[in-house]
């Protein structure tokens, strides 16, 4: 892979170096989404007020989905582009990217089209109170126009990463949020445009990032480019089959994506049950400290990737060693150092979003330093799951997605305030992700993932 941009060479430098090289502009990559999204809230948050953050909230969890299959694509496609090229196989590498992009594009787009076709029932299913309808549905109107190109961009950063341009893969990043959030301010205060600017503000920049992605891969890819399907029901069969196996591949990080989701709608009924619009409101910033826990740990997954997914495509075994054990000691670490700051720093960051005479501030700076206990368990189910996925153990990362999303999540929502009252209602994630992490230790996962028995061929195991 000597050909690349960056000239990163999967097979023979050390795996610190590499990861190093990838980890560095990744998270500045992500470090300006994080900068963003809190950006983005506090505008909404104190543009306006309460109301719109609990709208955003109501909304976030369709964005989840959208990305989720951004995610499910870009993984997929670059576990299954790095075996490729780790064989030598570089026309079947930009077969699959194309194909990748095609399937993408296409879910996205219809997806976007039915909802733009039932906006306020489609607010409804995902907790809306009939006051916040009106709010949700402007704002989702104008994320579902802009998603297809966000989207793109989602998907595509993971493929110019494996292309050996990672320092471009976070320029995207970085144009999309330095424009997103002048343009937060722009529509949401000079303008006043409000909930409905902000969503605007948002369509336009990362549509933006998205054509930067688009321009890439056909102007400046080193060895993945875009490669001319034959259009033939032979071909036509084939990219269906290609599609269904990056879609196997990546369906369990769509899950963790739909996880959150899944959280965010539970939490979104529950606090509502309890604490009324202002619970919902403080909730959002929980949801919008969420996703900056799971970049941090997608971070570290996104960097080692390529690593681990050349390693397997070849069976060298000492690099998926020292991979592993690479990944598991950064996941402990920024899992401990992300909770300690949610825990020592709930006032100031509660303040970013509401005016401390909001009800909703008291309630989240009460409940903020309880939900941060979960974050070392979250960055820990992450990245494991993230490894499995890399060496093809989608079924395994799905089994231990749906725990953590849904099988231990909802019960302990409907389980923990009625043990613990309003507290019980913000340890209910830190709970699942909790229980979660013990079943992956009885089941010995981590012990296979420590000691590194893999074999190739349709029944390997971990």
């Amino acid at each position: 892979m000597r050909d690349n941009r960056d000239a990163i060479d999967f097979a023979n430098e050390p795996v610190g170096h590499i990861f190093r090289q990838l980890l560095v502009p990744t998270v500045i990559g992500m470090l300006s989404i994080v900068i963003l999204n809190l950006t983005d809230g506090a505008f909404v948050g104190h543009g306006t007020g309460a109301g719109g953050l609990a709208a955003i909230n109501i909304a976030a969890p369709i964005f989840n989905i959208l990305s989720g299959i951004g995610i499910m694509f870009g993984i997929g496609s670059s576990i299954v582009v790095s075996i490729h090229l780790s064989r030598g196989e570089t026309k079947a590498a930009n077969i699959n990217v194309t194909q990748a992009f095609i399937g993408c594009l296409g879910i996205t787009v219809l997806c976007c089209v039915l909802m733009l076709g039932n906006l306020a029932g489609t607010c409804r299913i995902f907790g809306s109170s009939e006051t916040l309808v009106p709010l949700a549905s402007g704002y989702l109107k104008w994320i579902s126009i802009g998603s297809p190109l966000m989207i793109l961009h989602m998907m595509g950063t993971f493929l110019i990463r494996l292309d050996g341009s990672p320092k471009y893969a976070m320029a995207t990043s970085i144009v999309g949020t330095v424009l997103n959030i002048f343009l937060d301010w722009l529509f949401i205060f000079p303008l006043g445009w409000g909930l409905e600017g902000a969503a605007k503000a948002t369509a336009i920049s990362f549509g933006v990032a998205g054509l930067m992605v688009a321009w890439y891969f056909v102007f400046k890819s080193g060895t993945l480019k875009l490669y001319r399907l034959k259009p033939t029901v032979k071909s036509l069969r084939l990219t269906l089959r290609n599609l269904g196996y990056q879609m196997k591949m990546g369906f369990s990080a769509m899950l963790g994506e739909i996880a959150v989701c899944g959280a965010v709608i539970a939490g979104n009924y529950i606090f509502a049950h309890y604490l009324g619009d202002a619970g919902v409101a403080a909730y959002s910033v929980a949801c919008y400290c969420f996703p900056v826990i799971f970049m941090t740990a997608n971070a570290i997954v996104e960097s080692a990737q390529p690593i681990v997914s050349f390693a397997y495509g070849v069976n060298n075994v000492a690099r998926l060693g020292e991979s592993r054990r690479l990944m598991m000691r950064w996941a402990v670490g920024a899992g401990l150092v992300c909770g300690a700051l949610m825990i020592v720093c709930a006032p100031l960051v509660t303040v970013l979003f509401l005016d401390r005479a909001e009800v909703a501030y008291s309630i989240c700076v009460k409940g903020l330093p309880y939900f941060g206990t979960g974050v070392l368990f979250i960055t820990l189910n992450v990245v494991i799951v993230g490894y499995l996925q890399s060496v093809e153990q989608s079924l395994k990362a799905a089994l231990f997605t749906l725990l953590r999303g849904y099988i231990l999540v909802i019960p302990s929502f409907i389980l923990m305030p009625k043990l613990l009252g309003e507290v019980g209602i913000w340890l209910a994630i830190p709970l699942a992700e909790l229980l979660t992490f013990i079943i992956i230790v009885f089941t010995g996962r981590i012990h296979y993932i420590c000691k590194g028995h893999i074999k190739t061929g349709p029944g390997y195991t971990l």
